[in-house]
């Protein structure tokens, strides 16, 4: 996805998000108290704003796309980045697509 966006002028940046839970003192807890979240994908503006946040549903293996001037959600299948890029470009950067 992010290369699909790059090729058409698009910043974007990938967040990883890892949780993990310390004790009081700043000690970690033992190794199952850790987990992660699917990784999403943040697309900038020109400006550097984040636009819209790009991620795979945990279940469904479909993009969800979630832009910041909306508040559904988008879901596009896996095997379509074309469409997501396509819906970016046309909302967020005045019609280019």
């Amino acid at each position: 996805m992010q290369r699909t966006l790059s090729v058409r002028g698009v910043r974007s940046y990938v967040v990883h998000t890892i949780t993990l839970k310390l004790f009081g003192d700043g000690r970690p807890a033992p190794l199952g108290q850790r987990s992660r979240v699917a990784p999403e994908l943040n697309v900038r503006s020109r400006a550097g704003m984040v636009v819209a946040t790009v991620s795979v549903g945990s279940r469904s293996g479909s993009f969800l796309v979630s832009m910041r001037d909306s508040r559904d959600i988008e879901t596009v299948p896996a095997t379509n980045p074309e469409k997501v890029a396509k819906l970016i470009l046309s909302t967020q950067f005045g019609g280019r697509t």
